[in-house]
């Protein structure tokens, strides 16, 4: 499958090759019809459109409680998801389950998609694990603080499913290690891999570098950016003339633009592009534009650098508010239904806190000498100042 969705455009018309923004349900809860993506939406029912309303509400209750945790001294720190639910979720709807996800930081609907439990994922910013979860189990890899950094661990990842095919495939001996390609016990699918950050890592030099390798072994993965127009208080703007989407042609790969507020939209832009990469087409690169609606983390204060029209802008586009009235509109759900899916989202918010206050954070120094076999010059200077620091502070 090679359509390249963008090939009406002239070039006169658009210079830069800019893909179509992709979108099926606009802000007022109405959908409409798309010549390509709607055919992947068949199954997508409105019992399915249900569990993901709830899964979005769960995450954003749950999303909520960690940034009053860690105001109240329990985590060191929150990235907030708020606004990028639909993003997540909906492209998590997509995968199969032997496909291996890469997260950033702030993939808190796509973990819990996978079934990552929250009580284990807040750990991760407690101190209390360095990986709260188990990633084999989930198909979904620990979180990645450092901007980029997991990015190229996915195309390794992935050009390794490539050479367990190719193995495979000459020896007729089915590999049984993380890079499985068939496994009638899951689901049968040759897995892709996706590895998701943000705009402001896609400036980032990993992001270039994986993306010629990808595209050099054809490996089979998803690029997912996360396009929430801040690369902490810098605006997309400043980071691009172009949309993200747009570089990918210069790989030699196609990339989509997708609304990502709009979940039907991400839901068949990402099995579009599976479909793809599954084929041996890949890579593709989708990027979602979405709205951060909360600070970039808790150490950030948004009121210093972002206008509050934009904010309030962005707000009258809000994921979650767009999929209920369709909801009510279309007549799938009532105030029963909204009602049972907020006693549910308290519910797992009041889990969740206890989960992670039942936790201990892990000594420091402990930690600092799991990092090395052997003794390392930059390890003990950096022990020697945490102990200084430590003992500054009133038994």
């Amino acid at each position: 499958m090679s359509t390249q969705v963008g090939a009406d455009h002239s070039a006169a018309e658009n210079p830069f090759g800019i893909p179509p923004r992709i979108q099926l349900m606009n802000e007022a809860g109405e959908v409409s019809q798309h010549e390509i993506f709607s055919s992947y939406l068949e199954d997508v029912d409105g019992e399915v459109l249900k569990k993901l309303f709830r899964q979005m509400m769960v995450t954003r209750r749950v999303d909520d409680e960690a940034t009053s945790l860690q105001r109240q001294g329990e985590m060191a720190l929150w990235a907030s998801c708020r606004g990028q639910e639909a993003a997540q979720v909906g492209s998590g709807f997509a995968y199969a389950p032997n496909d291996y996800i890469f997260p950033s930081y702030r993939e808190h609907a796509l973990a819990h998609t996978r079934g990552v439990d929250f009580g284990e994922l807040l750990q991760v910013f407690r101190g209390s694990a360095t990986l709260g979860w188990d990633a084999k189990k989930h198909n979904f890899h620990a979180y990645t603080l450092v901007l980029a950094a997991q990015v190229p661990h996915a195309v390794g990842y992935a050009m390794g499913l490539n050479f367990d095919a190719d193995i495979e495939e000459q020896t007729g001996v089915p590999q049984t290690g993380q890079g499985q390609v068939t496994d009638p016990s899951k689901d049968g699918a040759r897995p892709a891999v996706a590895v998701y950050f943000g705009d402001g890592s896609s400036t980032e030099g990993e992001v270039h570098e994986s993306m010629v390798f990808a595209a050099s072994y054809n490996a089979p993965v998803l690029f997912f950016v996360q396009n929430n127009q801040w690369a902490i208080s810098v605006p997309f703007s400043t980071q691009s003339r172009v949309p993200v989407s747009t570089r990918a042609a210069g790989y030699g790969f196609e990339g989509l633009r997708v609304d990502g507020n709009d979940v039907l939209a991400v839901i068949a832009a990402t099995r579009y592009a599976l479909e793809k990469i599954r084929a041996g087409e890949g890579p593709v690169l989708i990027e979602a534009e979405t709205y951060r609606l909360n600070a970039h983390t808790t150490a950030d204060d948004p009121s210093r650098y972002q206008a509050p029209e934009m904010l309030e802008a962005a707000q009258a586009k809000d994921p979650v508010v767009r999929l209920e009235k369709y909801l009510r509109q279309q007549g799938l759900a009532d105030d029963d239904f909204f009602e049972s899916v907020k006693a549910e989202a308290e519910q797992t918010a009041r889990q969740t806190r206890a989960s992670l206050l039942a936790s201990e954070p892990r000594d420091l120094d402990e930690l600092m000498g799991a990092v090395y076999a052997e003794p390392h010059l930059q390890v003990e200077t950096d022990r020697a100042f945490f102990r200084e620091y430590m003992d500054g502070f009133e038994d």
